[in-house]
């Protein structure tokens, strides 16, 4: 054999280990993502998530990838995407954008870790067994902005103490609208009103709830936290506006989208939360040993520019209690 020959053999199966080394590199952690919005509503979520990741070291594209699925606002179309992303064997499962997210995770895998972002009681709905230890394959974030509606029933008495109807649009098919239904009718029943419950869930369905409300006389709404009805928001304040209808909702944004009030917690935050628990179950982390997150800050958004277009005086003992008012 060639001296030269032999020194390229001997150069060659020197580099073997390493071009085997090099193929041999684990591929980075897989992460399914699941949200019941779509990806222009939920931009701002989004950006919270990776932010929450990127506390933990992971960063998108570098270190982890993200598989993203999204129902736009349609119920059904969730479970069939949560059996997707099962089947291609992510590493954690994570369900956001709606409660109806974490049930179609939660029956889609025993096995694969989730976590998941609600504003529904997870333990009432059977998602987990307790707060402090979820148990099982599962744990997450509930900011409990289902959990308001007798609140915002008070708010609207506040604002219009002698309004005879009041109107509280739902979407029938989120998990969360008998108990939420039930909360605000017990408030308004209380408080001396009657509450008008209309639905919406597709097509023309917000023109028939007003027009139903309208008819009513109703001369107040709110307006129940559901990602459908999140998507419309813009739509529904039109027609509030249209019809002169004070607006309430727990929906971030909603006051600076026009509406009345908001309250409730800060879903971005939540989502941020979500991205943080994400990474530690990455890092090996079982999820039953992690507590359920609550928030603990309520924000009360109030937009006087609203008020002054419907000629609404807002009582001062309810601007002294804003967190934000938009003037």
């Amino acid at each position: 054999m060639r001296r030269r020959e032999f020194i390229a053999l001997v150069g060659g199966a020197a580099a073997w280990p390493l071009a085997a080394g090099a193929q041999q590199q684990p591929a980075p952690p897989v992460i399914g993502y699941l949200s019941l919005r779509n990806p222009t509503d939920a931009a701002s979520n989004v950006t919270a998530f990776r932010q929450g990741l990127k506390e933990t070291g992971y960063v998108e594209g570098q270190n982890v990838a993200v598989e993203f699925r999204w129902a736009d606002g349609q119920y059904d179309r969730l479970p069939a995407l949560a059996l997707d992303l099962v089947g291609r064997q992510v590493n954690v499962l994570v369900a956001t954008g709606g409660t109806g997210s974490a049930l179609a995770a939660k029956a889609a895998t025993t096995t694969i870790p989730i976590v998941f972002a609600m504003g529904g009681d997870p333990v009432k709905l059977g998602v987990v067994a307790s707060l402090a230890r979820p148990g099982g394959n599962i744990t997450g974030i509930s900011f409990l902005v289902n959990e308001l509606a007798a609140k915002e029933i008070e708010l609207l008495h506040e604002l219009a103490p002698q309004a005879a109807v009041l109107g509280f649009l739902v979407n029938p098919s989120d998990p969360n609208t008998e108990s939420d239904t039930k909360g605000a009718q017990g408030a308004a029943q209380a408080l001396g009103h009657k509450l008008v419950v209309v639905n919406a869930s597709a097509g023309n369905d917000i023109d028939l709830a007003f027009a139903t409300l309208a008819q009513q006389q109703a001369a107040a709404l709110f307006v129940n936290v559901d990602p459908f009805l999140s998507l419309n928001r813009r739509k529904i304040l039109s027609l509030a506006a249209r019809h002169r209808m004070i607006t309430v909702s727990s929906v971030e944004g909603f006051a600076a989208d026009g509406g009345l009030i908001s309250y409730g917690t800060s879903i971005d935050d939540a989502n941020r939360q979500l991205g943080v628990y994400t990474g530690r179950v990455l890092k090996g982390t079982r999820p039953a040993d992690l507590p359920v997150v609550q928030p603990t800050k309520l924000q009360l958004v109030i937009n006087l520019k609203t008020a002054k277009a419907l000629g609404i005086t807002v009582p001062p003992t309810l601007i002294a209690r804003a967190d934000e008012v938009i003037e």
